[in-house]
């Protein structure tokens, strides 16, 4: 799989779940109950405890998914989620050499910015789609005013995106939204109500 081809299977799904759990056996569930709700593409944050090994594990066992790592700050953290099997690197932030790294394994690279001149510069480093962040700052019209004076960047808000106003940011421009653990249903996954972690992700899917 190609760069390219990842970028299309990401935006193909317009919504992107961004897992942040206490626990890599919590981000397993959450993953699993996503995957039947519909998810075929998953961001598991470095803030995830044993995160690397989590990524590893998803990629070799979820053969139609595409598994990325988040949160990657480091280029040596980068480096490891690409050996693992991580199909894209996601920063909040510019991480010099990031882009390159992620090319040069195949994966595609997701570059942090808010202010025009941050987008700009995730561009110029390489990165394939530019993330917003934190989107909530801004809004919806933050996102529209970015994407009039950069139409060939492909944008993708996260941070403050619900079910609610995913729409809104897609309408304003985004190629696609990154969501956190809104879009899992954190007290029915506690109980183990699968069906109602299930019904509730897919309200995201049918978004």
């Amino acid at each position: 799989m190609t760069p390219a081809a990842v970028c299309e299977r990401l935006v193909a799904q317009r919504v992107v779940p961004v897992l942040r759990f206490a626990s890599a056996a919590q981000a397993r569930e959450a993953v699993a109950c996503l995957h039947e709700a519909g998810f075929r593409v998953f961001e598991i944050t470095m803030t995830t405890p044993d995160a690397v090994t989590l990524v590893a594990e998803l990629a070799g066992s979820l053969a139609d998914s595409v598994v990325g790592a988040g949160t990657v700050l480091e280029l040596d953290q980068g480096r490891r989620c690409l050996e693992a099997g991580a199909r894209f690197l996601v920063s909040p932030c510019l991480v010099a050499g990031l882009p390159a790294i992620a090319h040069g394994a195949g994966a595609a690279a997701l570059v942090g910015g808010f202010t025009p001149s941050e987008v700009l510069a995730a561009h110029r480093e390489g990165a394939d789609i530019v993330k917003v962040f934190p989107a909530s700052s801004g809004g919806p019209a933050h996102l529209r005013a970015l994407h009039a004076v950069f139409p060939q960047i492909r944008l993708c808000p996260t941070g403050g995106v619900t079910a609610a106003n995913l729409r809104d940011y897609l309408k304003a421009g985004a190629a696609l939204v990154g969501v956190g653990n809104d879009i899992v249903d954190a007290g029915a996954l506690a109980r183990g109500d699968r069906g109602a972690v299930i019904a509730h992700a897919r309200r995201f899917l049918e978004s």
